[in-house]
């Protein structure tokens, strides 16, 4: 018998035509971030951030960024997936709630702090990696979250990074690196398409 997260990898598509007009509430925007945000990052630094970009106006200004990709305006939410760095700065502070809940020693956090400090301050290419590791996995768990929900997804790379930053006033330690749309999917979606065989992408060794 499948389990649930199964079906919901075999199952997901990406959608590219959604229903329009079809709001997500309050609740459901935030359990698919709160879903979102179980994925792990390097030292639990959680380097992220999710826009949810809901209003008319939100999602016209992502869409003039986006070339024009109608499937911005449709969806219910694009959620902007930013990576951020110099995220050792704020370690201590994020794994803070780790301590108070007694899963870590204050001693252990404070190696964790020592490490990262090390070997992240100055190294931007670092910094950088973990910023995509992290934005990466924390949208791939939203949108297997969605799948769940019996939403549709799909993530996007097609914007100008530095007009979304912009507009949407990012920090300068946050990196907009993936938009991913979220709604209630058409039916004339093309179904998954076809993977290449695990044995030319598996190596046992």
């Amino acid at each position: 018998m499948k389990s649930s997260v199964q079906n919901a990898i075999e199952s997901r598509i990406s959608i590219n035509r959604f229903q329009a007009d079809r709001p997500l509430d309050d609740e459901t925007i935030t359990s698919l971030v709160t879903l979102a945000t179980k994925a792990p990052t390097a030292f639990n630094m959680q380097n992220w951030r999710f826009i949810a970009v809901r209003s008319p106006e939100g999602k016209n200004l992502l869409k003039e960024s986006a070339w024009g990709q109608q499937k911005i305006v449709d969806a219910s939410v694009a959620f902007i997936i930013c990576g951020t760095l110099s995220a050792h700065q704020q370690l201590a502070a994020a794994l803070q709630p780790s301590v108070d809940a007694q899963i870590m020693e204050q001693r252990t956090v404070e190696g964790w702090v020592k490490q990262a400090t090390a070997s992240h301050e100055n190294n931007a290419v670092l910094q950088r990696d973990e910023a995509v590791r992290s934005a990466s996995l924390g949208a791939m768990t939203l949108m297997l979250a969605a799948e769940g929900m019996g939403l549709g997804s799909c993530p996007m790379i097609g914007f100008d990074a530095e007009q979304v930053a912009k507009d949407f006033a990012l920090l300068p330690t946050e990196l907009p690196l993936m938009v991913v749309v979220v709604g209630y999917p058409l039916d004339n979606n093309w179904p998954q398409k076809p993977r290449k065989p695990v044995a030319d992408v598996l190596t046992l060794a």
